[in-house]
């Protein structure tokens, strides 16, 4: 998880985000309609809809965005049908891989998934062969202008399982579903939040410190990311801070 996160941190320091939010409103106007789809359209009762509402406020979606795309998965506007997939993968040195996708079109994206993966040296696996190891969670960044201790005074009244030193930052992880409510409750106590997420996480990490592996998989990731079917890109890898600010110069 760490090495996943400090390249998207990185990647948003470069403004890469930033020129690719068109493109994040799209991936999460599919999100909201196939959770819509699925378990209907009232925030209360559907919990995977109101993460997906609550990630797209994150991000700036508008509320009539989000409004559109809940009305496309309740039919009452057209749109093109998304089913949910998931790829697994392994990328060179070892590194696991889950991508989840929503696509109108399996033959495509499955097609578009392995080249992505075949290009840079790895490969796609087996169904089962990497989704035992990783569980959905919550991560929440906290700018470290604070003791650990601070932190977790209000963290752990507030549903956070663990409390770890990320670097420049302090990593909060919590069940995926709190995730919000405790972004809220640590920014109330004054803390700044740099970022809060409900993500995928592995029960174990793969060092990389071979230069050549770390732009592999990072170009993996990338490549993946670009790709308008995948939804979100989960690794194991754990690269240095060194490591990471060369591979992406």
């Amino acid at each position: 998880m760490s090495g996943h996160s400090k390249w998207a941190t990185i990647k948003r320091k470069k403004g890469a985000i930033d020129a690719a939010r068109g493109k994040i409103f799209a991936k999460m106007s599919r999100q909201l309609e196939v959770a819509t789809r699925e378990g209907g359209g009232d925030p209360a009762s559907n919990a995977t809809l109101r993460t997906i509402i609550q990630k797209a406020k994150a991000a700036h979606m508008t509320n009539d965005a989000i409004d559109r795309a809940i009305k496309r998965g309740l039919g009452e506007q057209t749109g093109a049908a998304f089913e949910t997939v998931t790829y697994e993968g392994y990328a060179p040195g070892g590194v696991a891989m889950l991508v989840d996708a929503l696509t109108n079109n399996r033959n495509r994206t499955a097609a578009d998934v392995r080249m992505a993966f075949s290009k840079s040296g790895g490969a796609l696996a087996e169904p089962g062969a990497v989704a035992w190891q990783f569980s959905r969670k919550g991560i929440v960044q906290i700018e470290k202008n604070i003791s650990e201790d601070e932190v977790m005074l209000v963290a752990l009244d507030h549903g956070a399982e663990d409390v770890v030193d990320d670097g420049d930052s302090w990593r909060v992880t919590c069940d995926s579903t709190t995730v919000f409510e405790l972004k809220t409750a640590l920014e109330g106590a004054g803390m700044n939040v740099v970022s809060a997420v409900s993500t995928m996480v592995s029960s174990m990490s793969v060092a990389v410190t071979a230069a050549d592996d770390a732009k592999a998989i990072l170009k993996i990731m990338d490549d993946l990311e670009d790709n308008d079917d995948v939804q979100d890109v989960y690794a194991n890898f754990d690269i240095s801070d060194e490591l990471l600010n060369e591979v992406a110069q």
